[in-house]
């Protein structure tokens, strides 16, 4: 259960939601996608309420829950599919998009290949650009990397980071980041984009692919932060002093 939680998570960042087993993270995002009503408290996704336009969100949002939800009978081209044609693009741009992710996937050899027939890795590749399908501005991933190896975890992390568009751009122009997921906040007015929250459990994850780290521990925000602003507040840290003899 969630206790008093208040966050915003803002336009074209990742924010890493770090917390151990039963902390809260999952019960946050099925808040966010509408499969737990929350209780009390608000939230909103591009300014629009989770209680009263849900059928508004789910055009922008996607989802990668923390175990896969695929079809055995389907191959990976049908799934990309599938989900892009929920949500309403049109034959020519699915293409264009079906295309270009099957390549980023690395998964061009297994385009026809039936779900059932691929490895562990390979099936939560899939389940993650399923989330980035249809252009998603708003992209919740629940543990994306769990339960695969090492080279899987890596292409995942270059999957989310290159599906991360505009945070260069926008600092170069001096745009501030705008939030557009708020829990417990006032609506806010959003601009084109996409906006990430991802789960994990590994710091190094939360590290590399955040920008900035939200830590949570039995339903309540910890802290939140930049990785630097964290280290420097919070780290302990090492000394190593070096004495160089004439």
């Amino acid at each position: 259960a969630l206790n008093k939680l208040s966050l915003n998570l803002y336009e074209n960042q990742v924010v890493s939601f770090l917390g151990h087993n039963g902390a809260g993270k999952t019960t946050t995002m099925s808040i966010l996608t509408g499969l737990f009503p929350p209780t009390s408290g608000s939230a909103t996704i591009y300014g629009h309420d989770i209680r009263t336009e849900m059928d508004e969100i789910r055009k922008n949002l996607g989802m990668c829950p923390q175990h896969n939800v695929l079809f055995d009978r389907l191959t990976v081209e049908e799934h990309l599919w599938f989900y892009s044609q929920l949500k309403s693009m049109a034959e020519e741009e699915i293409r264009k998009e079906m295309d270009k992710m099957i390549e980023d996937l690395e998964l061009s050899n297994k385009r026809h290949s039936l779900v059932q027939t691929l490895s562990g890795g390979m099936k939560r590749k899939l389940s993650v650009a399923i989330a980035f399908v249809g252009g998603s501005r708003a992209v919740i991933l629940d543990e994306p990397t769990a339960g695969v190896d090492p080279y899987a975890r890596r292409a995942i992390w270059d999957l989310i980071l290159k599906y991360k568009p505009g945070e260069r751009r926008r600092a170069e122009r001096g745009v501030a980041p705008q939030a557009v997921v708020a829990l417990a906040s006032d609506e806010t007015v959003p601009l084109p984009g996409r906006t990430i929250l991802l789960s994990t459990h590994h710091m190094d994850e939360a590290d590399l692919l955040g920008d900035r780290i939200a830590i949570i521990s039995h339903g309540k925000l910890k802290c939140c932060g930049s990785p630097l602003f964290l280290k420097s507040t919070y780290g302990d840290g090492y000394k190593l002093t070096v004495v160089k003899k004439q």
